[in-house]
């Protein structure tokens, strides 16, 4: 079932200044533009997660976030959009529905909002929390924070069909490695995919290489798919959730210049890598360049 048209989500081409950036065609593949709501790697992640409900006949889907989570928002909006009714398990038991605007629009659009102490929330993927949750609500699909499962690497996987052909280098901002994941299988084997993690100290190639275990089965295969992975680590601006004049700044410039909206979480610190790296670059023929837009402009 297609909710969206992912036709919105258009390649737009950046100009660069030809004596600064040689040889270098940049796109932007802005999935934030698929839906206002439900965004970018939102609705790639939960694409097959709603058909999956559906199949199975289910009330609805049970996920779980943050107060300001763009995910909880993504699954209300989504859920509402196809008929079926969301429950968000949210960190935090002191919040409310009313405490943020995320949180109320998240109600608004019929999601049962479940505020759980940090502690509990910290569990939420320990085996017996799993089974509580199934239990409580058997009517309902469980899909954990982010859509970071196998149906959400998947829905992934299809961004690799509406790039360029001759994709030389495909840039995206990490969180959980489930964009990124989808991002390798779906992409030609030729493309070097670059990921930017928003986390300080995260292990890109050690969190992918277990999220993608149960896909590729054999050290060989697994190999050959992470010799195209090239991780910028350095690029997280202090860390998930900080920030800094310098990318505010630059955040700006891309409105200004380029018509292009960017977040402070993930895309912004994303692109700003991308740049600085292309202004590292000293290419002989001609590379395309992608930057996969992941949306998350509403709380960013």
């Amino acid at each position: 079932m297609e909710l969206f048209d992912t036709s919105l989500s258009i390649l737009q081409e950046i100009k660069l200044d030809p004596q600064q950036f040689r040889n270098v065609r940049l796109l932007v593949k802005r999935d934030d533009l698929i839906h206002p709501e439900v965004s970018g790697n939102k609705w790639r992640k939960l694409k097959y997660n709603l058909e999956l409900a559906m199949y199975q006949k289910k009330d609805g889907i049970l996920t779980f976030g943050g107060a300001y989570s763009n995910h909880l928002l993504a699954v209300a909006a989504a859920c509402q959009l196809a008929g079926l009714q969301s429950i968000g398990v949210v960190r935090g038991e002191e919040l409310t529905a009313d405490s943020n605007e995320n949180l109320k629009r998240c109600a608004a659009l019929g999601m049962e909002l479940l505020f759980v102490s940090r502690e509990s929330y910290d569990e939420r993927n320990e085996k017996s929390c799993q089974e509580g949750w199934k239990e409580a609500h058997p009517h309902f699909l469980l899909v954990p924070e982010g859509g970071s499962n196998y149906y959400g690497i998947v829905g992934c996987q299809e961004i690799g069909k509406e790039l360029p052909a001759e994709t030389d280098h495909l840039f995206v901002a990490q969180g959980t490695t489930t964009t990124s994941c989808g991002l390798l299988l779906g992409s030609d084997e030729k493309t070097k995919l670059h990921v930017v993690p928003a986390l300080k100290g995260f292990d890109a190639i050690a969190e992918m290489r277990k999220q993608l275990y149960p896909v590729l089965l054999d050290e060989e295969t697994m190999n050959e798919y992470m010799d195209r992975v090239v991780v910028h680590p350095e690029a997280h601006f202090g860390g998930y959730g900080k920030w800094t004049p310098e990318l505010l700044d630059f955040m700006e410039m891309c409105r200004k210049e380029y018509g292009l909206p960017l977040d402070k979480i993930y895309t912004g610190k994303a692109f700003h890598a991308l740049m600085e790296w292309l202004k590292a670059q000293d290419f002989q023929t001609l590379q395309t360049v992608v930057f996969l837009h992941t949306g998350g402009l509403q709380n960013g």
